[in-house]
């Protein structure tokens, strides 16, 4: 996998160039089935990364939120698999505030070992490789490891969706008292946590597999933890559809953040 990395976040790099060139322009939105918005932007990172991953990895089947999702009873019997989504956070290019990624998963048995998160406007791109561990990158060729926060911090730094802000959620902040509230899109928010810039990203509402798989990876390798309520680690590829269950994105460990549910008052 280490011989992936580099290859992979010039893929990730080449859908980013992409993807601001039509940010720069005058570009149109569309509606997708479930309501949510579509660019040009969406479908030219999509295609780019599903053309790289085709000549780097020959025949390793991919998913994209772009493209078709194969019927369960076929990607069932995947053991890897690539995950991506091409243009992390439609809504927040189309505001323009810059909060948009470019996500790259490789996902084994369920678990995602490899991932790779870019973000266009700020040339930066964090990466999560098990066997190697974490890092960011920036657009000058600077490299340096992170890791998440050893301790929480008072008041709590918590992150959550600018765009999908949850009733539950509201109710989980009061139960966890004295915090900071940071909004932010896409999965930003995970790899905030990744180099120990927040505490806990719990969240509440939908998502899919593709939102999460490389963040996942990124934080899992900087030494953090992605769990679903019941305290697990959150799992891929294991149903018909492809949403996720809510889950914790926790970066310090020092509390018990399940506990203040309001569910298991």
């Amino acid at each position: 996998m280490k011989s992936l990395i580099d290859p992979i976040v010039a893929l990730a790099e080449a859908a980013g160039k992409a993807i601001l060139e039509v940010y720069s322009s005058d570009f149109e939105v569309q509606s997708k089935e479930d309501s949510s918005p579509l660019t040009q932007a969406d479908l030219a990172a999509h295609f780019c990364i599903v053309a790289g991953l085709e000549e780097l990895t020959p025949g390793m089947p991919i998913i994209s939120e772009e493209a078709d999702l194969p019927d369960y009873a076929e990607r069932g019997q995947w053991g890897r698999y690539w995950l991506i989504d091409p243009l992390d956070g439609t809504k927040e290019f189309v505001s323009r505030n810059g909060e948009f990624t470019v996500n790259i998963a490789l996902i084994d048995h369920q678990e995602p070992i490899f991932g790779v998160v870019h973000v266009p406007v700020q040339g930066m791109t964090y990466i999560g490789c098990k066997g190697y561990g974490a890092e960011r990158r920036d657009s000058n060729g600077g490299r340096e490891p992170i890791s998440v926060s050893p301790h929480s911090s008072i008041p709590v730094r918590v992150v959550g969706s600018r765009s999908h802000r949850d009733p539950s959620l509201d109710s989980y902040l009061e139960n966890l008292g004295n915090c900071d509230m940071i909004p932010m899109g896409s999965s930003l928010k995970f790899c905030v946590i990744a180099e120990g810039g927040a505490d806990l990203y719990p969240r509440l509402g939908l998502t899919s597999e593709w939102d999460t798989a490389a963040a996942q990876a990124v934080v899992e390798q900087a030494g953090g933890s992605v769990v679903t309520l019941d305290g697990k680690p959150m799992k891929y590829n294991t149903k018909e559809n492809i949403l996720n269950p809510q889950f914790f994105v926790i970066g310090a460990a020092d509390r018990d953040w399940l506990a203040l549910l309001p569910d298991s008052e």
